[in-house]
């Protein structure tokens, strides 16, 4: 397991050095590595009334190829659902407070999709969600397809209540290209960037946990949902299976010591 106190990868500021702490640049073939990534299963709709199943150690769902991570959701029957997707996550094999994550991805395409690079709190330590906290880099909606947002959520800031605080930038190539899409973290503020550009900062204004969860150890996330509140607004096309996210590297760095 890996836990440290992360910040921006690969650059100076002022007298400090950073560098590269944990990583997969997916030089292998198969399945995820199993020391870098576990899977979160099932078809319960995940709390959006989401459509697929997540399966677990199911080439057809993620599988690394080509120097690539492959998510693919697939349009077929499997455990009472119609679709079946992978929900890749670092816990208790990455595990960080504060840093910066680099994540090298080209999104699907097709409404009904739904990608996400995100993370969520190891230890849920101010209660279940949104208390604990919720770091979203990266999300995209099929029928909004090149509109990347990224979102905080926590008990003071949250989708249940229209609170939650975000942004989004359009890129016009997201489901055809790579692009980085990365944030980093420290204890007074969280910046989200596409290619280097920063288009969103979340700043601490408050030590209270209801909008300030951000002092406990996170993990990551990279999953395909399909349909549900959000990526199934307007429906699901099913002409658009199977799709699929490719993850080129994933990144994370910390302080170099002096």
């Amino acid at each position: 397991m890996m836990v440290g106190i992360l910040f921006f990868s690969g650059m100076k500021t002022g007298a400090q050095t950073y560098k590269l702490v944990w990583s997969d640049e997916f030089e292998y073939k198969g399945l995820p590595d199993s020391t870098k990534w576990d899977y979160d299963v099932g078809g319960s709709g995940w709390g959006n009334n989401e459509l697929q199943y997540y399966t677990s150690k199911r080439n057809v769902n993620a599988r690394v190829e080509d120097g690539k991570l492959i998510i693919e959701a697939v349009k077929e029957s499997f455990q009472g659902m119609n679709y079946t997707s992978a929900r890749l996550v670092t816990e208790n094999h990455g595990d960080w407070l504060y840093g910066k994550v680099e994540v090298s991805a080209k999104l699907p395409a097709g409404t009904g999709t739904w990608p996400a690079i995100w993370m969520l709190p190891t230890d849920w330590e101010y209660g279940d969600w949104p208390s604990s906290g919720e770091i979203d880099i990266m999300e995209q909606v099929g029928y909004d397809e090149g509109r990347v947002h990224a979102t905080i959520h926590t008990e003071a800031y949250n989708p249940t209540i229209g609170t939650q605080q975000g942004s989004a930038v359009v890129i016009s190539d997201a489901t055809s290209t790579f692009h980085i899409y990365s944030m980093e973290w420290t204890p007074i503020k969280i910046d989200f960037f596409t290619d280097g550009v920063k288009y969103f900062t979340f700043y601490k204004l408050s030590s209270d946990y209801k909008e300030w969860p951000f002092d406990k150890r996170f993990h990551l996330i990279i999953n395909i949902a399909i349909g549900g509140s959000w990526g199934g607004a307007q429906g699901v096309d099913t002409e658009a299976f199977p799709a699929r996210m490719e993850i080129d590297y994933v990144r994370i760095s910390q302080i170099s010591p002096k």
